[in-house]
């Protein structure tokens, strides 16, 4: 009884338009210096990216936004 491997699917490219990448920055500076809090902001923006390397591997999970 071995370990199985993890295979890994096929993996799609995910693009991160400038303006989205701006609203990102935005909501992160909003955290760290209007609300205060730096270590928060590490976390929404850490966990936003988590969440676009998910699509990547599988995107029809989450609905379109229009």
């Amino acid at each position: 009884m071995g370990k199985q491997k993890k295979t890994i699917g096929k993996t799609y490219k995910v693009r991160i338009t400038l303006p989205a990448l701006q609203n990102i920055d935005e909501i992160t500076g909003f955290i760290a210096f209007i609300n205060q809090q730096p270590q928060n902001a590490i976390k929404v923006g850490d966990a936003i990216f988590e969440l676009i390397d998910k699509i990547s591997f599988n995107p029809f999970v989450y609905k379109e936004c229009d």
